[in-house]
């Protein structure tokens, strides 16, 4: 099973570009039909929030016709960027989100077991999960103790070294979602968005990662204090490779590059 991780599109209305600058759409665009070019087609595709900028509904209208010629399943949650009731009124035949509250789910369809996770806290940059998000996931972990299982959600619950980011991380229930984690053991890996960077920690027992964004990045500033800034480094997307002995992760990027070209013995 292959799955393709895209994350932080920020995807703006028609005829705008984030800063005024970024056509964030073109990028997606872009990330789209590098999906459709790998070798090894992804099973499905997770998209890690931040998908629209400002969580308006003819940004989400623009979303889902640039997301519209993949034609394997596509998994959403919400960033900070997003809004729930218009992410749900876009995507009215993704039947696995909720009808209403949180946009948290389980996809029973794939031979690793997928749970979304809503860390939305609206019109705040960092995340939550409160007790009722907390306590949906501990009676979902503990129906299918025996089966390995990816969660996905915006916010890291760990400090990546960015200043910035480590203030508007999961901010709200993080020591209870790795307890959670832990004690359950079933997790094989935790997968995060909102850093704009590929990041890896051990945390709670397992692994977890961030993706790129694929537009642009943070900018890779570990000083104390370092206000928030991006680079144009190439936009990219996480590979994730499962066996039935684990998750194995490339990062894919996604432009006009030379290659490929066999090696040479020297």
């Amino acid at each position: 099973m292959l799955i393709a991780q895209i994350s932080d599109m920020h995807v703006t209305a028609e005829g705008t570009l984030l800063y005024k600058r970024l056509d964030t759409a073109g990028y997606l665009e872009r990330a789209v039909a590098h999906i459709l070019g790998l070798d090894v087609r992804p099973d499905i595709v997770i998209a890690t929030g931040d998908l629209v900028d400002g969580g308006k509904p003819e940004e989400y209208a623009r979303l889902r016709r640039l997301l519209a010629p993949l034609p394997m399943p596509v998994y959403l949650i919400p960033g900070n960027h997003d809004a729930r009731d218009p992410l749900r009124a876009a995507f009215p035949d993704h039947a696995y989100l909720p009808k209403e509250g949180f946009l948290q789910y389980v996809i029973e369809d794939h031979p690793l077991r997928l749970i979304g996770l809503d860390t939305l806290v609206p019109g705040k940059p960092y995340g939550e999960l409160c007790e009722e998000r907390l306590g949906w996931l501990d009676a979902r972990l503990g129906e299918r103790a025996d089966v390995p299982t990816l969660l996905f959600l915006h916010h890291p619950p760990f400090d990546c070294g960015i200043d910035a980011f480590d203030h508007a991380k999961l901010n709200k229930g993080e020591p209870s979602f790795a307890d959670l984690v832990r004690r359950h053991g079933n997790v094989e890996r935790v997968l995060c968005g909102h850093v704009h960077r590929p990041i890896q920690r051990r945390w709670a027992g397992t692994l977890a990662s961030i993706a790129s964004s694929t537009a642009h990045q943070a900018t890779l500033d570990l000083q104390a204090g370092a206000p928030l800034s991006m680079m144009m480094e190439p936009p990219a997307m996480a590979l994730h490779y499962w066996k039935s002995d684990g998750l194995v992760t490339h990062v894919s990027y996604i432009g006009p590059y030379d290659g490929p070209t066999p090696f040479r013995a020297v």
